[in-house]
């Protein structure tokens, strides 16, 4: 046990060093070419600062909303399958309202909404659904939804020899799910949750309704200072695309493990 606690703890270290010097590169590519592109030394200092912490907050929130929507999606989607009414059917009409409505409309309920429907329940409501938390949860129901039909699709491609097989050894349906098909539904559905994520990495702009700084209103308030909306906006899309691709490889990676792992 202790080489592989080893492993991770490296792996960790090494992921979490990385992941301060990928930021502290990105503020330094992005004040040099602001420079180039005629800011004064301070204008293209605090630009590049901003920029690099808005596209921090983006990953952090896509990172923690994405882990969240993949409980969410596992929970919801075996509760889809299930032959009784009062567990199916509460999961299905909580897909059916979230894919059913726009996710602008969804971060603006939780922000606005939420902590009055709470505050009877929960009198601080108000002051703790910061823009990140609101954000955070609509993100989070969000993508659960579609992460749920991507799990039952997974579930429902395995075949039924696999359940018949499980109850013959003398497995429960809970076991059953647990240690023969979830594992190998995760293993299908790998690329879609992926596609999910990266959607969610996008979708995170809109969070900039609700005046959370991440990438897209921090480009919007430099615009505001400068007048520069060409050099601003291309730094913005080239910081989603940075983004995306890193975190596709970092998936694409995962897979493959994955893909060995069930051999």
């Amino acid at each position: 046990m202790k080489p592989i606690l080893l492993r991770w703890l490296l792996w960790l270290a090494l992921l979490f060093l990385g992941y301060v010097a990928f930021f502290a590169l990105l503020g330094a590519a992005l004040e040099r070419y602001f420079l180039l592109a005629g800011f004064g030394p301070e204008r293209a200092a605090s630009a590049g600062r901003a920029m690099a912490e808005g596209a921090e907050i983006t990953l952090k929130l896509t990172l923690i909303s994405g882990l969240a929507g993949l409980v969410i999606g596992v929970l919801a989607g075996m509760a889809r399958l299930s032959s009784r009414a009062w567990v199916r059917l509460p999961a299905t009409f909580y897909i059916w309202v979230t894919r059913g409505t726009p996710l602008l409309v969804q971060i603006l309920f939780a922000y606005n909404a939420l902590p009055f429907l709470l505050q009877p329940l929960w009198p601080g409501a108000q002051q703790a659904l910061t823009p990140y938390w609101a954000a955070f949860i609509a993100l989070s129901f969000n993508v659960g939804a579609y992460n749920a039909e991507v799990v039952r699709a997974g579930i429902q491609a395995i075949p039924k020899g696999q359940w018949e097989a499980a109850w013959s050894l003398g497995l429960s349906p809970v076991d059953t799910m647990r240690f023969v098909v979830l594992p190998q539904a995760l293993r299908i559905v790998v690329p879609p949750l992926v596609n999910n994520l990266v959607a969610l990495l996008k979708d995170s702009s809109l969070a900039s309704v609700i005046t959370l700084a991440e990438l897209a209103l921090s480009g919007q308030r430099i615009i505001s200072a400068t007048f520069r909306p060409v050099e601003v906006y291309l730094a913005v899309a080239a910081i989603y695309l940075l983004l995306t691709t890193v975190l596709t490889q970092f998936t694409n990676r995962l897979e493959e493990r994955l893909k060995v792992a069930g051999r």
